[in-house]
C-alpha cells in the first residue's frame, strides 16, 4: 500500500480553481487550455508534443497508471498528486477516473492544411452538438482522413464532452477551427478537393456514386446541423449533395453514423485500384 499523500486537497487552492474554470468555454479561449480527463486522453496529450501542462492524479490513479505519469513527468507537465474531492471539482464527467490533465489549444492553421494537400477531409458546418462533433472526428480518424475542419457556426472543440467523444483522435489529425464554410469549400476546390455535401435529401445516392468511380480522387465531406442539415446556400457549394441510402425501414441516420459511412466510402475508393492513395503510394 502506497504511503504517499495528496499534495492538492482543497478545491479552493488556486491551481484547482484554475483548472476547475476550463470547464468555460471563455476561460479555454482566453487561457488557450483545455480539460483531458481519463487515462486514454492524457497517454494521448503525453504522448503529443507540448501539449500537456499539468496532470493532476489521484494517489490510487498514480499508481494504477504509473506509466501515464512517468510519460507526463517526460513530457515536461507538473504533476500534482490530488484528492478525490479535488479530481471531482475538476472533472466534468460523473464517475472519474483519477486523471486530469490540462492542455495546449493544438488546432492547425486552416492554410497548413491546405499546404499539406490533403485526400480526405471532414467539414463540419454548423454542428452544434460537442459529442456528435467529437465522435466524427473519431470517424474520421478512423478513415484514414487527412484534416478535419470546424466552420465558425460549430460547437468549440475544446468542449470536455468533444474531447471525450473524440477518445484520443483529437491528438492524432490536423484540425481547424472557426474557419467559414465558404472559405472552407473555396480553399479545398482550389486545391482539387471535391466537395462532397451529406444531406438525406441528396440528389445523388451513395451507392450510385460508388459504382459509377467517381470517389476515388481527393474528397472533403460536408456534413451539417443534427436537426436541420445543411442549408440550401452550403449544398450550393457543394459538387455534389449524396445521400446515404435507407434500404431498411428507419426514418434516417443520426450525424455520426451517417459520417463514419460516407468517410469509409471514400477511404474504400481512394484505396481501389486508380484512387488517389493507390496512386500516391503506388
Amino acid at each position: 500500500m502506497s504511503s504517499a499523500s495528496p499534495e492538492l486537497i482543497s478545491p479552493r487552492s488556486a491551481r484547482v480553481s484554475a483548472a476547475r474554470r476550463l470547464a468555460k468555454r471563455n476561460f479555454r479561449g482566453k487561457e488557450r487550455l483545455f480539460l483531458a480527463e481519463g487515462p486514454q486522453a492524457v497517454r494521448e496529450a503525453a504522448g503529443h508534443k507540448d501539449t500537456l501542462v499539468e496532470l493532476f492524479a489521484t494517489v490510487e490513479a498514480a499508481e494504477r497508471y504509473a506509466d501515464i505519469v512517468g510519460e507526463a513527468r517526460t513530457a515536461g507537465a507538473r504533476v500534482h498528486l490530488a484528492s478525490e474531492d479535488v479530481i471531482a471539482d475538476i472533472s466534468t464527467t460523473v464517475t472519474p477516473q483519477g486523471l486530469v490533465g490540462v492542455c495546449r489549444f493544438l488546432d492547425t492553421p486552416f492554410e497548413e492544411i491546405l499546404a499539406a494537400r490533403p485526400k480526405l477531409v471532414a467539414v463540419l458546418a454548423n454542428v452544434r452538438d460537442p459529442g456528435n462533433a467529437g465522435t466524427v472526428l473519431r470517424c474520421a480518424d478512423a478513415a484514414g482522413a487527412e484534416a478535419v475542419v470546424l466552420t465558425d457556426a460549430s460547437v468549440d472543440l475544446y468542449n470536455p464532452k468533444a474531447v471525450r467523444a473524440s477518445v484520443g483522435s483529437l491528438f492524432h489529425l490536423p484540425v481547424a477551427v472557426g474557419v467559414p464554410v465558404e472559405q472552407a469549400v473555396a480553399g479545398l476546390k482550389d486545391i482539387g478537393v471535391r466537395i462532397l455535401a451529406a444531406d438525406g435529401a441528396g440528389t445523388d445516392d451513395l451507392d450510385d456514386e460508388l459504382d459509377q468511380g467517381t470517389m476515388g480522387g481527393p474528397t472533403a465531406w460536408v456534413f451539417g446541423n443534427e436537426a436541420w442539415g445543411l442549408p440550401e446556400e452550403t449544398r450550393a457549394l457543394a459538387d455534389a449533395v449524396v445521400r446515404v441510402p435507407i434500404h431498411g425501414k428507419a426514418e434516417s441516420l443520426n450525424l455520426a453514423t451517417a459520417a463514419a459511412v460516407c468517410l469509409y466510402a471514400s477511404a474504400r475508393a481512394q484505396r481501389a485500384s486508380g484512387g488517389c492513395r493507390s496512386v500516391t503510394h503506388s
